[in-house]
């Protein structure tokens, strides 16, 4: 499945009948970043082992894998964030360092640069005050800031990348692609050519719909024909297999493979990260909901944020599902149900009892459980242990004669992984030291195991491999199937028409639309959604 909303096809994107040739074009092109050998062990753990990487001039590159597969600690050794073991060898161009001993000096100059999911641009500045700040503001010979000429250099970089803003833009007016488009600008900053190093981009469309994210690679498409050669870090599939030319694969700290684009389908791409095929794998199915069946979720009347006057109700053992794009109330949704967002009207009733506003411990014990879009924000505690965090919502059943009984704690936690299909060392490991999918199967653990009334997931299988979605879509089922209502907000229509069993559309606050059975499919959705919807890329 792709994070995205299925995407129309754009003659301006590789399709799959041309990607060969695009291919061929690239194996004439010579290797600029080359790493051999390189492993990398943390205690307890080989997140690296012996693993070779060739990305060529001009070339769009995928890394792939699950999560904990070593992506990301293959970057980190690229930027000089860390190092890796001795023995192994990093050439970026010209320029070559032992892998145990690449720093971010080493990096700078050998033009590796990394733009990351958090851009790290500042909305209330503008587009000229984000670029200045990725290298240093032009001063007069006073020592003041040369205000002038820091929008002639703004200018000059959004004309070279083509970015549909002024310099004098804030950031917080612009969509999240063009935002990206600044971040890259930034990050390219200071090469006359415009193409040298390497520009690595590590999840660029996870908070994209799907017109913005065509956008972007449309934008990077254009890159790598002037040159730019790119490493592209991406969950979803699809882009994949629409914009690299090839692709390399990790699982668990080792090179699995590397591929040729046009030689892969999603099905290929998903048996090579995983090391097997779903295909054989029990598909998450729909259950028929009784229209007799008991609502424990009612909403009559909500106004809050964007929405403006909705009504809902999810029957028990129900999946409904809310499509929708960024900004059209989906979140506020689920905000105002949990009390985490104080609503300006309407009823919210579950299991029969009317909510207060804004008071999540009247939601919690109600029976409202909820996992957040942002887990390392608003979930997980990371710096404490898989078993505090997977304890979090039962905390006081461990406080007895005046201390925390641990070990019953730890005991408990080492049942629900099992149960949940956590993996980690043990439950006393951080939960920051676990991957995306198991830190949000713990999240997950942590909130069913107080067998909620009503489960709200916003985003579930953001920043998860493939394979953890299928596991935490089955955890969800089996927890529908138990008695519990669910209401899932998620930007990937494909995964939304697969595991809901009813679908509302918001647009503009307003609830336009309800599909289920037969109609409930990707296509339908994408309609539903982008309906009279001005074309996102304007500014």
């Amino acid at each position: 499945m792709s994070g995205n909303p299925a995407p129309i096809p754009d003659p301006s994107l590789p399709s799959a009948d041309d990607a060969h040739a695009t291919s061929v074009v690239h194996q004439g092109r010579s290797v600029l970043l080359e790493i051999i050998g390189l492993s990398k062990r943390f205690p307890g753990t080989q997140a690296l082992s012996n693993v070779d990487l060739r990305v060529r001039r001009g070339e769009i590159h995928a890394l792939c894998g699950g999560n904990g597969s070593g992506k990301s600690t293959l970057i980190k050794i690229l930027a000089g964030v860390q190092q890796g073991e001795p023995g192994g060898m990093i050439r970026v161009g010209d320029e070559s360092s032992p892998a145990d001993a690449v720093t971010p000096a080493f990096a700078d100059s050998a033009g590796v640069r990394v733009v990351h999911q958090d851009l790290g641009l500042f909305p209330d500045l503008s587009v000229a005050e984000n670029i200045a700040l990725g290298s240093s503001f032009p001063r007069r010979r006073s020592g003041r800031i040369d205000w002038r000429r820091m929008r002639t250099n703004a200018e000059e970089l959004i004309e070279r990348f083509e970015i549909r803003a002024s310099p004098k833009t804030l950031l917080r007016d612009l969509n999240r692609a063009i935002q990206t488009e600044v971040a890259i600008a930034r990050a390219l900053q200071g090469r006359e050519s415009g193409h040298g190093g390497i520009l690595i981009l590590d999840e660029p469309t996870t908070a994209l719909p799907a017109a913005e994210a065509d956008a972007l690679m449309r934008s990077l498409r254009r890159y790598a024909q002037a040159g730019q050669s790119i490493l592209y870090v991406s969950h979803r599939l699809d882009e994949i297999l629409r914009i690299t030319d090839r692709v390399t694969v990790l699982r668990d700290g080792h090179l699995a493979g590397v591929h040729e684009t046009a030689d892969l389908d999603e099905d290929a791409l998903t048996t090579a990260i995983l090391g097997r095929s779903l295909a054989h794998e029990a598909a998450v199915k729909h259950v028929p909901v009784s229209s007799a069946g008991v609502p424990v979720l009612q909403i009559t009347g909500l106004r809050a944020g964007p929405v403006r006057g909705v009504d809902l109700e999810v029957r028990r053992g129900e999946i409904v599902g809310i499509a929708g794009l960024l900004g059209s109330g989906r979140s506020t949704i689920l905000r105002s149900i949990f009390g985490d967002l104080d609503r300006e009207a309407g009823e919210i009733r579950v299991a029969g009892a009317v909510l207060p506003k804004g008071s999540q411990s009247a939601a919690i014990s109600a029976g409202v459980a909820m996992v957040p879009e942002d887990r390392a924000r608003d979930a997980a505690f990371l710096d404490l242990p898989v078993a505090a965090n997977i304890s979090a919502s039962v905390i006081a059943r461990y406080y007895a004669h005046l201390r925390m009984q641990d070990r019953k704690m730890t005991r408990d936690a080492a049942s629900l992984m099992a149960t949940f299909g956590v993996k980690a060392a043990s439950p006393a490991v951080p939960i920051n030291t676990l991957s995306g999918g198991n830190q949000q199967k713990a999240i997950l653990a942590r909130w069913l195991r107080r067998d909620p009334e009503l489960l709200l997931l916003d985003e579930p299988t953001q920043g998860v491999d493939v394979g953890a979605r299928a596991e935490i879509y089955r955890v969800v089922r089996d927890a529908a199937d138990a008695g519990t209502a669910v209401l899932v907000v998620t930007s990937d229509v494909e995964e939304l028409a697969a595991v809901v069993d009813r679908a509302v559309v918001l647009r503009g606050g307003r609830f336009v639309a309800e599909i289920a059975g037969s109609a409930l499919l990707p296509q339908h959705l994408n309609e539903l959604i982008y309906k009279d919807v001005p074309h996102v890329d304007s500014v």
